[in-house]
């Protein structure tokens, strides 16, 4: 007699934002120069998943200041700043590297 195993799927991430994401999703949303909906793929997959980004976004951790936030690249020079506390992943900014750190 096989017996069934548990196999229980992990609930996704709860989100939040800040106020500096909201402003610039109205920007980036308005200017039409970036990809909302590959950003839009890009949130999904970090809230529906533990796992780490695939390597195409080159995710990597940000130093000084912002050393509590991780960066990964929509496509090109276009910026997904974010962090995850507990079980909730809250988007920081979104724009270009101009935009974000000048």
């Amino acid at each position: 007699m096989t017996s069934k195993s548990n196999k229980k799927a992990n609930l996704p991430r709860l989100s939040d934002r800040t106020k500096d994401f909201a402003k610039d999703w109205q920007r980036l949303q308005h200017s039409g120069r970036c990809n909302m909906k590959h950003l839009k793929d890009v949130m999904m997959l970090l809230i529906a998943n533990d796992a780490p980004l695939p390597p195409e976004y080159l995710d990597h951790p940000l130093s000084g200041q912002l050393a509590h936030c991780r960066e990964c690249h929509i496509g090109g020079d276009f910026l997904l700043m974010y962090r995850i506390e507990r079980d909730t992943v809250i988007f920081v900014r979104a724009g270009t590297h101009a935009d974000l750190f000048e």
